[in-house]
């Protein structure tokens, strides 16, 4: 996907981008990290302006790996360390050739491409990094000349809003982001899984997830330390060379040093097998820090009592590897220092992603996206009896073979006051975070899809499972599995939890995704009354005519205009309650969205008979579902007078083809008359004789002609084809 954007030229003629402008709005969101200090003294300079002669790479790749500035980004900083392992993955990401300083084609423009949701989008950034005085302030490379990290790390930036919502985070998520394949975090300790009832799991954390603990230095504390897979090097041992390994720690460990108890995340460069003079092997593994210094004693120091276990030679030049920030450590301290180990799985050159469980290629791979919507399909966990309710996928398996499936949420921001950068008074209660995840789990079934019993199979013991809800963007299924039919349901912990997500597979062996098909969207739910009526419209936006684009266009008014009346009076219902709801929904794949939205305008007097009302420029709309969304569905319930409105369905860019369907819903109140029929009394009437026991028995006993025994009250399950 290439983004949309503007350019201006400054007095040099270069490249200045509006999206992401050189102010305080892409440095801030709401002040809520330790750099809203520094509002005030960043300025914003050029590479050219900090040093000579600049290059994205340096010639030594050695000096290329990052240094940790003032952001908590280390999260980031350690998924980049496999940009540089692989060359193919760093030319994916930043494409080659591009025209650096010094060229004549250099406008101070760089693109990246970034894997978000599912397919990889293009970020053009300008090349203005924020300083303090005359250096960078954030990351940058041990190669004081070389920028492409700085860089990398203002596109990722823009991609989440501001850099302070770069602050704190999961490696597994930035991992996944370079390299559009999969991470896994795995457990060096042995902590159990809290339960919460006998069908399903919780993991370890607050059930509000923005109220975490304010972490330190660029990791966000793990929500799900519970039921993960212990770590086995040995197992990696097939993919040491491609896979990425970084490791964290969320709690100061016995005799550690202080700085390891910061909630920090580092690089794991090799782990090599040492043999002692005195005869067995000990394990040691290079530890780089983004920090750029070493920050562990132990035996493996310098100066440590582990050298002189081994051959004078060996040491020395295991030594001579470690570069600046880089330190060792044996297995046993690093099982005692770090509490995590995320491993990212190896991609080879034709994007096949490698098991780190075999080692075998995985040259197959599918996807399907899906969405948990409130009172429709957000039916919670398997605790819940609206779990069947839930999104269904198949999956079918044509060859028996080894498979990874994964389902990731896409990550919501949480709406702040504002998103310009203004201080905000003292004292105030600030959020620690922008963004915020729902609490997922990924369940299988074996079925036979001609004969499925949905709800006989949802009440059976799944055949694999991620086990436990837990707090993270992406969870993953990995087995064995047989030719045949499996039923995937994706859930979330608390019914009625909206999101979207994206279901990965990938296989050995053929296979693919399908989604089950979900019955319509259901009406609002009524109370005591009330009545919903339901008008269903079609329409198009189409290019040069009725695709007019957002109110930011004076193309607007060419969108497609659907008029309504509301002829109750809001004043009989209760207060706060809402008697009109519109919902659009554009006609195009989940992959290839417009950004929609809708306004709702008052329509004059003087034209309440006019089929189609005028739009006059400088109105303002009654009620609008903005901004524009790249969702498939939006909606709004609102308030509105009696009068005639008129609703306008847009995207946000003009002439963005597609269809879309409209649905207008309001309310109508009608006398209540509760019915107060009974089963007894129903029969007893059709019997017009009064009711015994002995009476009603030979009743029930009573059939028509040529009916099967027992046809009349037999339930049958729902099945699907």
């Amino acid at each position: 996907m290439k983004e949309d954007w503007d350019e201006s030229r400054g007095g040099e003629g270069l490249f200045e981008d509006l999206h992401f402008p050189a102010d305080d709005t892409s440095l801030f969101s709401d002040f809520s990290t330790p750099i809203a200090s520094l509002q005030g003294d960043i300025v914003w300079r050029r590479p050219q302006e900090i040093c000579q002669s600049p290059v994205l790479l340096p010639d030594n790749m050695h000096q290329a790996h990052a240094k940790q500035g003032l952001l908590g980004d280390c999260w980031f900083l350690c998924a980049c360390t496999v940009l540089l392992k692989n060359q193919h993955l760093l030319d994916r990401v930043l494409p080659p050739d591009q025209p650096q300083w010094g060229a004549s084609e250099y406008r101070g423009r760089f693109r990246f491409c970034l894997w978000q949701q599912g397919r990889w989008a293009e970020v053009t950034v300008d090349d203005r990094l924020p300083c303090v005085g005359a250096a960078l302030c954030f990351s940058r490379c041990h190669a004081p000349n070389a920028f492409w990290v700085a860089l990398l790390e203002k596109a990722y930036a823009k991609l989440h809003g501001s850099y302070e919502r770069l602050w704190a985070g999961q490696v597994s998520e930035a991992l996944v982001d370079l390299t559009g394949g999969l991470a896994e975090c795995l457990s060096l300790g042995s902590a159990e899984c809290l339960s919460l009832g006998s069908a399903d799991c919780l993991s370890l954390g607050s059930a509000e997830p923005e109220e975490e603990e304010e972490v330190e230095w660029g990791t966000s504390q793990d929500s799900d330390r519970g039921r993960r897979r212990r770590l086995n090097l040995n197992q990696l041992h097939a993919v040491r060379d491609g896979c990425s390994l970084s490791c964290s720690t969320h709690s100061t460990p016995a005799g550690g040093s202080s700085e390891l108890g910061q909630h920090h995340a580092m690089s794991v460069m090799e782990w090599v097998d040492v043999r002692r003079t005195s005869g067995g092997t000990v394990r040691l593994l290079r530890i780089r820090n983004p920090w750029g210094r070493r920050s562990c004693g132990g035996a493996w120091t310098e100066s440590g009592e582990g050298w002189s276990s081994v051959d004078p030679v060996c040491a020395l030049s295991l030594q001579g590897r470690a570069e600046e920030g880089d330190f060792w450590l044996d297995e046993a301290e690093f099982v005692s220092q770090f509490d995590d180990v995320t491993v990212g799985y190896p991609i080879n050159r034709e994007g096949h992603l490698q098991s780190i469980y075999t080692g075998n290629v995985l040259r197959h791979s599918t996807q399907a996206v899906g969405r948990w919507v409130k009172g429709q399909s957000a039916g919670g966990c398997r605790n819940s009896s609206g779990y069947a309710t839930n999104p269904k996928l198949w999956l079918k398996v044509c060859q028996s073979g080894e498979v990874l499936i994964s389902l990731l949420q896409h990550r919501r921001r949480r709406a702040t006051a504002t998103h310009y950068a203004q201080r905000p008074p003292e004292g105030a209660n600030n959020a620690k975070h922008q963004h915020y995840l729902q609490a997922i789990a990924l369940h299988m079934w074996k079925v036979e899809k001609k004969r499925l019993n949905l709800g006989r199979a949802l009440s059976s013991t799944p055949c694999a499972s991620t086990h436990c809800h837990a707090y993270e963007r992406e969870v993953v299924l990995h087995g064995h599995l047989e030719p045949g039919y499996h039923l995937l349901v994706p859930s979330t912990f608390l019914p009625g939890a909206e999101a979207s997500f994206l279901v990965r597979a990938f296989s050995f062996c053929p296979v693919s995704l399908s989604v089950l098909k979900a019955p319509g969207p259901s009406l609002p739910l009524a109370t005591d009354g009330e009545e919903w009526e339901t008008s269903v419209l079609r329409g198009a936006w189409e290019v040069g005519t009725t695709g007019g684009g957002s109110r930011n266009f004076l193309s607007h008014c060419r969108n497609p205009r659907f008029p309504f009346a509301v002829c109750e009076d809001p004043a009989k219902m209760a207060v706060g309650a809402n008697n009109i709801r519109v919902g659009l929904r554009q006609n195009r794949a989940d992959t290839d969205l417009h950004p929609i939205g809708f306004h709702i305008y008052k329509v004059p007097e003087e034209e309440e008979g006019v089929p189609e009302p005028t739009l006059p420029r400088d109105e303002e709309p009654v009620a609008s579902c903005v901004p524009h969304c790249y969702m498939q569905d939006v909606s709004l319930a609102c308030r509105l007078p009696v009068g005639l409105y008129v609703v306008v369905p847009s995207t946000y860019q003009p002439d963005c083809p597609a269809s879309f369907t409209l649905t207008v819903a309001h309310t109508i109140h009608r006398r209540v008359v509760k019915s107060q029929e009974r089963l007894g009394r129903s029969i007893q009437e059709s019997a017009c004789r009064p009711q015994t026991k002995g009476s009603l028995m030979k009743l029930l006993k009573l059939r028509p002609r040529g009916r099967p025994r027992g046809r009349a009250s037999r339930r049958t399950e729902p099945t699907t084809p």
